[in-house]
C-alpha cells in the first residue's frame, strides 16, 4: 500500500512550491464530492462483483484469499514499502524513478481496466459477432509434479476491451491527465474489492487494525507518506481539482485520496455482503450498514482535514466506523457468534452458511464416504497472497 491519506493536494508543501490561490468554498465542495462518489463506486460495484468472482470456476478469475497471517504481515510489508519509495525518491533522480513506474502502470492499469469494463462492453456487442476462445498457459515441471504458473482464458470480446484500454494507457503515459489517472484508479479499485477476499471477520479486523496503525505512524509521526504521495507519478490515488471550476479541465490544485483507503474497507465490506448472502434473510443489512459507515467516515476524514489544513490518514476514521456500526449491528440481532464463524472460501460458497458444530454421523460407511466425497468435489484453491502495493 502506497498511502492512504486524503488530502488536500496543496498540503504539505515545502517553502519552495509556488505558492497557489485558495481553492474557493464551491471548488473544494465539487473536489471532496467528487472523491467520496469516485470511492464508493469501486466498493459498490467490486463487492457485487466479489459474489460472483468466488463461485468462479474459471482459474483466472478465481480471488486471492488473504489469511490472517498474510493480515498480520501487510502493514510491515506496507510500511518497508513505503519507506524504500521515500528512499529512493530522496536518493535518486525522481524523473527517472517515475518514468519506470509509469511504465510498469501503464501496463498494470491496462489489464486492469480491461477486465473492469468487459462485463459493461458485452452488452454492446452484436449477437452475430465472431467471438473466439483463447487460453494462455504457462507450467512448470512435468507429469504428476507440473503445476500451473498462469492459466489465462479470454476471447476476442476482452482482446477489444484490451485495445479500448491502451488508448487510455497511452493518453496518461503522454499527458499524465487526471482523468486518465482516475480511470486507471478507479480500475484498480474495483479489481482489488473483486479479486482480494478475507476469509473470515476476525483476518479483516488484524488487517484493518494494523493498517490503522500504519496509516497514523507514517502520517502524523512522519513525513514520508505525504512527501510518497506528492513525488509518486503513478495512478496510486484518487484525484479531483479544486479548481476545476476557474481552470476547467486543465486544473491542477487537487484533492487526493489513496486508493488505500478506498480497497482495505472496501475488502472488509465486500466480506460483509458475502455473509449477509450466507444467512439467506433476503437482506444486505451489514453489507448496507458498512456501506453507510464507510461515507460516514470518509467524510469525517475530509471535515477534519479541512478544519486542521493537515493531511489526515483516512483508516483513522475508516477503520473504527467500518468495524464498529457491523459490530453494533450483530450485537443488536444477536448474531456475533455467527459473524465471527464466517468463513468466506472456495470450500464454502457465500450463499451458505457455515457450520459451527460437526454433525452426528449415523449410518453405513458409505454414507459417511458420500458426504466427504461431496466435500472433496469442491477443493480450496488459494494461490499465495502478494501483499504489494497496487
Amino acid at each position: 500500500m502506497e498511502e492512504a491519506a486524503a488530502q488536500n493536494g496543496s498540503a504539505g508543501a515545502g517553502p519552495a512550491a509556488p505558492a497557489r490561490p485558495p481553492a474557493t468554498p464551491e471548488g473544494m465542495a465539487l473536489a471532496y464530492g467528487s472523491l467520496v462518489l469516485m470511492a464508493l463506486l469501486p466498493i459498490f460495484f467490486g463487492a457485487l462483483r466479489s459474489v460472483s468472482c468466488a463461485k468462479s470456476k474459471n482459474s483466472s478469475e478465481m480471488p486471492e484469499t488473504i489469511t490472517s497471517r498474510d493480515a498480520a504481515r501487510f502493514p510491515i510489508v506496507a510500511s518497508c514499502t513505503l519507506l524504500g519509495l521515500y528512499l529512493f525518491f530522496k536518493i535518486f533522480s525522481q524523473e527517472y524513478i517515475n518514468l519506470l513506474l509509469s511504465m510498469y502502470f501503464f501496463v498494470l492499469g491496462i489489464l486492469a481496466l480491461s477486465h473492469t469494463i468487459s462485463p459493461m462492453m458485452n452488452r454492446f456487442f452484436p449477437a452475430n459477432f465472431p467471438n473466439k476462445q483463447y487460453q494462455l498457459l504457462f507450467t512448470e515441471g512435468s507429469g504428476e509434479s507440473k503445476e500451473e504458473i498462469v492459466n489465462y482464458e479470454f476471447d476476442t470480446k476482452d482482446l477489444v476491451c484490451l485495445a479500448l484500454s491502451s488508448v487510455v494507457g497511452v493518453w496518461y503515459l503522454l499527458r499524465k491527465h487526471w482523468i486518465a489517472n482516475n480511470l486507471f484508479g478507479l480500475a484498480f479499485s474495483l479489481n482489488g474489492v473483486e479479486l482480494l477476499h478475507l476469509n473470515n471477520v476476525s483476518t479483516g479486523c488484524i488487517l484493518l487494525g494494523g493498517l490503522f496503525i500504519y496509516d497514523v505512524f507514517w502520517v502524523f509521526g512522519t513525513n514520508v507518506m505525504v512527501t510518497v504521495a506528492k513525488s509518486f507519478e503513478a495512478p496510486i490515488k484518487l484525484v479531483f481539482p479544486q479548481d476545476l471550476l476557474e481552470k476547467g479541465l486543465e486544473a491542477d490544485n487537487f484533492a487526493m485520496l489513496g486508493l488505500g483507503d478506498i480497497v482495505i474497507p472496501g475488502i472488509f465490506i465486500a466480506l460483509l455482503l458475502r455473509f449477509d448472502i450466507s444467512l439467506k434473510k433476503n437482506t444486505h443489512t451489514y453489507f448496507y450498514t458498512s456501506f453507510v459507515a464507510y461515507i460516514f467516515g470518509l467524510g469525517l476524514t475530509i471535515f477534519i482535514m479541512h478544519i486542521f489544513k493537515h493531511a489526515q490518514p483516512a483508516l483513522l476514521y475508516l477503520v473504527p466506523a467500518c468495524i464498529g456500526f457491523p459490530l453494533l449491528v450483530a450485537l443488536a440481532k444477536g448474531e456475533v457468534t455467527e459473524l465471527f464463524s464466517y468463513e468466506s472460501s472456495a470450500e464454502i460458497l457465500p450463499h451458505t452458511p457455515r457450520l459451527t458444530h460437526f454433525p452426528t454421523v449415523s449410518g453405513s460407511p458409505a454414507s459417511l464416504a458420500d458426504s466427504m466425497q461431496q466435500k472433496l468435489s469442491c477443493p480450496r484453491r488459494r494461490r499465495q497472497q502478494s501483499p504489494s502495493a497496487m
